[in-house]
């Protein structure tokens, strides 16, 4: 949200016109792909998506994690999030995911990653156990001229493949170098899909995604864009710290705006938002992207944007508590010490995701009053279901499983929330750059407060409203001097 000056927001320069070359170009881009396929390889219908144990993607907790998205004040919800349990019918194997979305179908963009990306990086892992070659067909076509995204591909893959008997064989266990070519080859493909999707137009709207594969020890992690993972851990003292495990993939990084610039992109900020970078495509000031890689975009496709995750490897210690998975909402207000300290001291896990997106919405009222307040969702992965400072949930079945489609985007619809808002306008935000400088060192939170999230965690309702993590947001509130939490407003 807020990553994409669009013309329907509003002109990137005072008194530029929207751009007549980016209309064109998507006239262009739309030929090129009708009566395309969507994939060659022959993954599972979607339908029963809804229907596999173990797989949450609403708000709500399981026995491993908890998780919670609210809207923003910008219009749809454009944030989506997923964790699956079992993945891929391993019992120790655990999927996590968020995605935000950005530009006129960003909502849409994310949803369909969130549901389908999963499916692929399973079915890349489960064909790489037979061979390089039974992916063939699902490879992209390299013959001929090639754009920024599949030559960086090219690379990823080459780089991933030297690597094999070399540094990362001694350093890394042999299911980071699997999973590592399972996450390059299923966001290929992911992309791809969208490029040629029917229903969704991606010229100009796309997602971040930040997932996670965890099985045993092992964690992998793929990163595109700028929703960020975090690691809660104890030093040698035994205090809490917060380990950032990705790295926010903007244009100000020297590496991507290098990239951007050799395919003719532009990247610069604008007057009124300097601390924040952006994409321009070469004979046009649209369409203003915060971020040097997303899923989506095809408009900056050959310009620059890549959609090739930045893949890295953790393994859990006996230290490790858990892992926070965020889109910037939470990040763009909160300081990663200030997000881990929320969750560690929340005693009920179940709540702790929410409370956690209740921070933030408070501090962005609070530090931004005139700007409006982006949408947010998070995963909380709990690794030790014993560990003394949060109280583990009772049973194994998740909470919260909606039985039909129908069913999931209505309940979508009361998840936004109350005071929503239809207008898409997209301006007036902090953007998807930096926080504003001084932002954080208002806000001091101190490690021993109490939340005591654990009282009252009766669900009111299908879709898990948990008032009991409100009123553990409301003693946060207390600590940054914020307003006081209100339920009924």
């Amino acid at each position: 949200m807020g990553s994409c000056l669009s013309a329907e927001s509003r002109s990137p320069r005072p008194g530029s016109p929207s751009s007549p070359h980016l209309a064109n170009m998507k006239r262009r881009n739309s030929r090129k792909v009708l009566g395309s396929r969507n994939s060659s390889f022959d993954y599972r219908k979607e339908e029963p998506l809804h229907r596999i144990p173990g797989r949450l993607f609403l708000n709500g907790y399981n026995d491993v994690a908890s998780l919670f998205t609210q809207q923003g004040k910008k219009g749809t919800n454009q944030d989506a999030m997923i964790i699956w349990e079992n993945f891929g019918s391993r019992t120790d194997t655990v999927f996590c995911g968020v995605f935000d979305g950005h530009g006129p179908y960003g909502h849409m963009v994310a949803k369909r990653v969130r549901d389908h990306l999963p499916l692929k990086l399973n079915a890349h892992w489960e064909v790489s156990k037979s061979g390089e070659d039974a992916l063939r067909e699902i490879n992209l076509n390299t013959a001929g001229s090639m754009n920024s995204e599949q030559t960086s591909f090219l690379t990823a893959d080459e780089e991933s493949r030297a690597s094999v008997d070399l540094e990362e064989t001694e350093k890394y266990p042999e299911i980071f170098q699997t999973l590592k070519e399972s996450f390059l080859k299923a966001f290929k493909v992911m992309d791809r899909d969208l490029r040629t999707h029917a229903s969704i137009d991606c010229f100009c709207s796309g997602t971040t995604a930040v997932t996670l594969v965890k099985q045993g020890p092992h964690i992998v992690i793929g990163n595109v864009g700028d929703s960020r993972a975090v690691l809660g851990t104890r030093d040698k003292d035994n205090s809490l710290i917060a380990v950032q495990l990705t790295v926010d993939l903007k244009p100000n990084l020297p590496a991507e705006a290098e990239r951007i610039r050799k395919y003719k992109g532009r990247v610069f900020a604008l007057k009124d938002e300097p601390e924040v970078a952006r994409v321009w495509l070469p004979n046009s000031n649209a369409p203003g992207l915060a971020m040097a890689r997303a899923f989506g975009d095809f408009c900056l496709k050959d310009f620059g944007l890549i959609s090739v995750p930045e893949i890295s490897y953790w393994h859990v210690s006996e230290k490790d508590e858990f892992i926070i998975l965020a889109t910037d909402g939470i990040w763009d207000v909160l300081s990663n010490k200030e997000v881990v300290d929320i969750v560690a001291s929340c005693r009920a896990r179940t709540s702790a995701a929410r409370a956690l997106v209740e921070t933030a919405v408070r501090a962005w009222r609070y530090k931004y009053p005139t700007s409006k307040v982006d949408d947010c969702a998070v995963v909380c992965l709990f690794f030790d279901s014993t560990s003394n400072n949060l109280s583990t949930v009772s049973n194994a079945n998740a909470k919260v499983q909606p039985v039909s489609m129908d069913q999931v985007e209505n309940e979508n619809e009361k998840d936004n929330n109350i005071n929503v808002l239809t207008s898409v306008d997209r301006s007036g935000t902090v953007g998807s750059g930096k926080v504003v400088p001084g932002g954080n060192e208002d806000l001091d939170l101190d490690v021993d407060v109490d939340l005591d999230c654990s009282k009252e965690e009766e669900m009111n309702s299908e879709i898990g409203t948990d008032w009991s993590a409100l009123e553990g947001v409301s003693r946060v509130n207390t600590l940054f001097n914020l307003p006081r939490f209100d339920p009924g407003k």
